[in-house]
């Protein structure tokens, strides 16, 4: 019994680091032949610099990269809290009711057809190079994904479990405590893994539109300099920014609602 348990419990281990190894291969066989191809053909460091280059330059600017990442990461915490509140509001409130989703649902899809390249320069126009224009982009790009899922969580709850609570005189809170919340989680994480991948692409943007620090200005700024080598390296830190942000979703959600990983109830 205990041997089985172990097992189980290392199953999912083992299945992470096979998904890992593939992709980690092929982007270091990517960097060699991109090392390769610029050293072979030798063009300048301003069309594209090689990867060494970018991450020598990269440690050697690590002082401003640090600097204009604290911002980036402020914007993508507050915008990515705001946008969370208002699509667990929403959700919860187009639950309770069913005439609130038939009107708010075709405005959820509407919503994603307004232009954020076109937005987001009149948000810096009405809210200026603060925080505000940053945290309504990011909202604006993560707010749908995870809306929908948590709608679509709570509608997925098979009725025979709602029929039985309702039948012992369960209230129609005690149904969506009981039932309805925790069968949606699965649905939750994987929107939240969507949207919190946007929400650094979404603050980035923003920045590059107008700001006076982070990330995104810093690109701009390296880009107008002719500097290749730092708008990588900036770029490297965003991506590994967008990874880390990843992997947190799954550490919460072992916290939060450990139920709800697939991984653990699976035979390999």
């Amino acid at each position: 019994m205990a041997t089985t348990r172990l097992a189980r419990s290392s199953t999912p281990t083992r299945g992470g680091v096979g998904l890992v190894w593939p992709a980690l291969l092929l982007v270091a066989l990517g960097l060699v032949a991109w090392q390769v191809g610029v050293d072979a053909s030798g063009v300048r460091p301003q069309v594209l610099p090689s990867p060494l280059r970018v991450v020598e330059q990269g440690w050697a600017y690590r002082g401003p990269i640090w600097e204009n990442t604290v911002p980036t990461l402020q914007a993508t915490a507050v915008g990515f809290t705001v946008s969370l509140a208002l699509a667990w509001t929403l959700a919860v409130a187009v639950d309770f009711s069913p005439w609130l989703r038939r009107a708010l649902t075709p405005l959820l899809v509407a919503s994603q057809t307004l232009p954020i390249i076109a937005i987001a320069p009149l948000l810096i126009i009405w809210l200026g190079f603060g925080l505000a224009p940053k945290v309504v982009v990011i909202a604006l790009v993560t707010f749908f994904p995870m809306a929908v899922g948590l709608i679509e969580g709570f509608a997925s709850t098979p009725r025979q479990a709602t029929s039985l609570l309702r039948s012992m005189g369960a209230s129609r809170w005690a149904q969506f405590r009981h039932v309805r919340l925790p069968g949606a989680m699965p649905s939750f994480f994987t929107a939240l893994r969507i949207g919190i991948t946007y929400a650094v692409t979404g603050a980035i943007f923003a920045e590059y539109v107008g700001a006076t620090a982070g990330l995104g200005i810093f690109m701009s700024v390296q880009k107008n300099s002719f500097r290749t080598d730092l708008v990588l390296a900036a770029v490297v830190v965003t991506a590994l920014l967008s990874v880390a942000l990843f992997a947190l979703t799954f550490l919460v959600q072992r916290l939060v609602a450990p139920w709800s990983r697939d991984g653990g109830s699976r035979d390999v």
